[in-house]
């Protein structure tokens, strides 16, 4: 919680998109407000963490919507998928087309503040990483509340490691998640370590929700200023825990002990409101002497810019790049070239979307 008895009083202004950016970017930035100037997404409000059935309803309209979403990549993802139970983990396998098949494996953990994004999202995102990588991923579609709240997801990925792990070498093995699955990556790999596991090669966190008691800066200063995630998820970090402590390190991975953890990318964006959770862990990593990466993108929001964006194609390049230096060499043989392709694969699937 912050202080409110003190601090700095800001006039009212509204806040440009700034010329140093992209035009495609400044576009994105303005389809996310009304032609009041407010975030659209500020007008969803989220239910009280114990109204069970308000969950219900919102996660099934939001799953709908993402699964709508996703329509639109029909036709233009080359990855087979298949999808496996480990344990009570759903995993959806997605294997690139076989020349750019590798020894690697991509696993992917899903953003939605932790209770949204399952199921055809889920799936698609792991055929989209397949493509980007040229690797194998597994898509972690864990369970979420109100149905099943904290410790289910973290069951669920720590199972799909396992799982990862009876198949691949850990060198050749890199964890990757948005948001919510970034608190889960994090999260995931401590307990994997206390439980005497290995661990892998590289660990990709984009913009990540390491802190549930949302105790950073940008909390307060990115507050309607981030247009894709203009509010506060306290209701949905509550109905995570189910009255475990917020604090507790399994929930809240930036305040845990990271000693041992593989070498880390982190991005975020100056108009993140997850900026604070992206450089604290950034430090925090350093701090517990792992090698650590950060990657903060000007004017960005939560997530990005949509899509298709310059800067989103820079961050794309920037996690090929990462996710290529980690892996082994048994892994990246016949890689040559694949980043280019992987790159050029996303600007015309997005292309054909919009």
């Amino acid at each position: 919680m912050h202080d409110t008895s003190s601090g700095v009083r800001l006039p009212a202004r509204t806040l440009p998109s700034p010329s140093s950016i992209s035009s495609e970017a400044r576009s994105a930035l303005h389809r996310l407000v009304d032609s009041d100037g407010m975030p659209i997404n500020a007008k969803q409000q989220m239910p009280e963490p114990d109204d069970y059935d308000g969950w219900i309803r919102i996660k099934s309209a939001v799953d709908a919507q993402y699964a709508a979403s996703m329509k639109g990549l029909a036709g233009t993802l080359g990855a087979s998928v298949e999808t496996v139970l480990a344990g009570d983990a759903v995993v959806h396998i997605a294997t690139p087309n076989a020349a750019t098949t590798t020894d690697g494996a991509y696993v992917d953990l899903h953003g939605g503040a932790l209770v949204f994004g399952g199921g055809d999202a889920c799936r698609v995102g792991a055929q989209m990483q397949a493509d980007l990588h040229g690797m194998r991923c597994y898509g972690v579609d864990y369970r979420t509340p109100p149905e099943h709240p904290y410790p289910a997801a973290l069951d669920d990925t720590l199972a799909a490691y396992a799982h990862v792990l009876k198949r691949h070498e850990p060198s050749n093995v890199v964890i990757g998640g948005r948001s919510a699955g970034g608190n889960l990556a994090v999260a995931m790999l401590l307990r994997a370590r206390d439980e005497g596991l290995p661990m892998p090669a590289g660990l990709v966190l984009l913009s990540p929700e390491v802190d549930l008691t949302e105790s950073g800066d940008s909390f307060e200063v990115n507050r309607l200023v981030d247009v894709m995630l203009p509010l506060s998820l306290r209701s949905a970090n509550l109905l995570y825990a189910n009255g475990a402590d917020l604090s507790h390190p399994y929930l809240s991975p930036l305040f845990g002990d990271l000693t041992g953890l593989p070498p880390t990318l982190l991005q975020s964006g100056t108009r993140d409101l997850f900026l604070s959770n992206t450089v604290r862990m950034h430090r925090a990593l350093r701090k517990a002497g792992v090698s650590a990466e950060l990657h903060v993108f000007e004017a960005m929001p939560h997530g990005g810019f949509l899509g298709g964006t310059p800067e989103d194609l820079d961050l794309s390049s920037e996690l090929v790049r990462f996710v290529r230096t980690r892996l082994s060499g048994e892994a990246m043989a016949g890689m040559a070239g694949v980043e280019g392709t992987a790159i050029e694969k996303v600007r015309h699937r997005v292309t054909n979307i919009a």
